[in-house]
């Protein structure tokens, strides 16, 4: 595989779009990352890491009324053949500051708020909202 997190985010996109309550994804330590920092920004319900079969289960969340997903868009920034890097000055705002940017820095995998906070730049995976 080519490149894991667009992966890890299209296997999202594609529960959501077939109503999935739950969707199964192989573990990485970045995907790990990502899964924690959905859940803490309220993206996701719950999550479980199942180290022994290697995957990563997530269960997604949906709005009661509409019964849409609270995720619209997963969108990869940073790909294998190109790849996008910010420091603190020019850090992306995504959807004005509705959504956020998720980042792979020197202190592990951020959201783009906790990397302001720290004063630290790097690799911009994705942007979600």
């Amino acid at each position: 595989m080519t490149d894991p997190i667009a992966d890890f985010l299209t296997r999202i996109r594609n529960a959501q779009m077939a109503k999935s309550r739950v969707v199964e994804v192989p573990t990485s330590n970045i995907k790990k990352g990502i899964t924690k920092i959905l859940f803490d920004n309220g993206y996701i319900l719950n999550y479980k890491f199942d180290d022994e079969n290697g995957i990563i289960k997530i269960a997604l969340k949906y709005n009661l009324q509409t019964k849409q997903p609270v995720i619209k868009k997963l969108e990869r920034v940073s790909r294998p053949g190109l790849r996008k890097y910010t420091n603190v000055e020019n850090m992306p705002r995504v959807l004005n500051g509705l959504g956020i940017a998720i980042l792979s820095t020197s202190q592990g995998v951020l959201s783009d708020k906790e990397a302001k906070a720290k004063n630290v730049g790097g690799e911009v995976l994705c942007y979600i909202y």
